[in-house]
């Protein structure tokens, strides 16, 4: 499972700091940049689970992986947001109103 959940937490965080950096840079308010980085760093894990289960049967790897996927994904995506909430900072005031 680890082989499964390091690599999904990488790129959770290198997409939302990729997505989040870049509308800094363009100077997109805060308001937009933050739920913008939460869904780039979202993969719909919650859908995978369910093609998974239906395809290969619940027993199978690919729900396994999914699963992970889904219980990585939750406490990853709240961390994201608490980086969000804490760099608000980073954003003008104006690009904010």
């Amino acid at each position: 499972m680890v082989l499964i959940a390091v690599p999904i937490l990488l790129q959770v965080y290198v997409n939302a700091s990729l997505a989040y950096g870049l509308m800094h840079r363009f100077r997109v308010p805060h308001a937009i940049a933050a739920p913008g980085a939460l869904i780039e760093a979202s993969k719909f894990f919650e859908l995978a689970v369910a093609t998974a289960i239906a395809l290969f049967g619940a027993e199978s790897g690919a729900a396994l992986a999914t699963v992970v996927g889904v219980l990585v994904e939750v406490p990853v995506m709240l961390s994201v947001c608490g980086i969000c909430n804490r760099t608000r900072h980073w954003f003008t005031r104006e690009a904010a109103a």
